[in-house]
């Protein structure tokens, strides 16, 4: 299984990778935008957008990136490990 995680804190990145590891997926961290999304997201099969973190413009874009596709888009306002573990808990099986 594939994520993207947008937003977050800096610091955490390499701990969300290995919080989504353990769950068994693949995963892409956001923190912050490096210019555009556009074409980085690719086709998550789930979409994790920590928007107490994120700018108004970055969850636009992902939201618009993700348009159309069968992506599972979950948003949670605090960017803690428990809740990217409440996530992957509700949207994978180990």
């Amino acid at each position: 299984m594939s994520v993207v995680i947008v937003g977050g804190n800096e610091c955490m990145v390499g701990r969300y990778k290995e919080l989504c590891e353990a769950y068994c997926c693949r995963a892409k961290v956001f923190a912050k935008t490096d210019g555009s999304l556009k074409n980085k997201i690719g086709t998550p099969d789930l979409l994790v957008l920590f928007t107490g973190t994120m700018s108004h413009k970055m969850l636009k874009c992902a939201l618009n990136e993700t348009k159309g596709r069968e992506t599972v888009v979950a948003r949670s306002h605090s960017s803690s490990m428990a809740a990217l573990r409440r996530i992957l808990d509700e949207h994978t099986t180990l």
